[in-house]
C-alpha cells in the first residue's frame, strides 16, 4: 500500500477490529481456552497480541505505509519479548499485575517470536480488504 492508499484506512473499521482482536486474545487466555485445540490455546494469545499491536499502530498512524507499520509492530513485539529476559524486582512487580502481564508478558520464549511474526503478517495481509472505499474519485 502506498502512502496515498494508507490515508484511506477506515479508523472505524480498525477500532472495531482492535476491539474484536483484544476480546479474542483475552478469551484465548481465559477459562474458555480449555475448549480450544491445544495448539490454538497455546499460541493464539501471542499471535493476537501482535495483530492488535499492528492494528493499533495502523489506527494511530493512518498515513503510515503497511511496510512501516509491520516493521514497527514486529520491532516492538520483539523488544517486549526480549525485555522478558530482564528480571528485576520492579519490572516483575509490574508484570504481576493483570495489565502488566498482558502487555509485557512474563518469560522469554523463542516460539513467541514466531507468533508475533504470524500476527504481524496477518495484519499486513488484512490491509487490502480493510481500506476505506473511495468515494471521491470521478471516473
Amino acid at each position: 500500500m502506498n502512502p496515498e492508499e494508507a490515508h484511506r484506512r477506515s479508523l472505524l473499521r480498525y477500532a472495531a477490529l482492535i476491539g474484536l482482536t483484544i476480546a479474542a486474545g483475552l478469551a484465548s487466555r481465559s477459562s474458555l481456552a480449555v475448549h480450544l485445540p491445544a495448539f490454538i490455546a497455546t499460541y493464539a494469545g501471542d499471535t493476537l497480541w501482535a495483530l492488535t499491536l499492528f492494528l493499533v499502530i495502523a489506527f494511530v498512524f493512518p498515513g503510515m505505509t503497511t511496510r512501516k507499520i509491520a516493521v514497527m509492530a514486529l520491532a516492538l513485539s520483539f523488544a517486549v519479548e526480549f525485555s522478558q529476559l530482564y528480571q528485576a524486582g520492579w519490572i516483575n512487580a509490574v508484570r504481576d499485575t493483570r495489565i502488566g502481564a498482558l502487555v509485557l508478558g512474563h518469560g522469554f520464549l523463542w516460539s513467541d517470536l514466531l507468533c508475533y511474526a504470524v500476527g504481524v503478517g496477518a495484519g499486513a495481509c488484512l490491509q487490502l480488504p480493510l481500506r476505506a472505499p473511495e468515494h471521491s474519485k470521478a471516473r
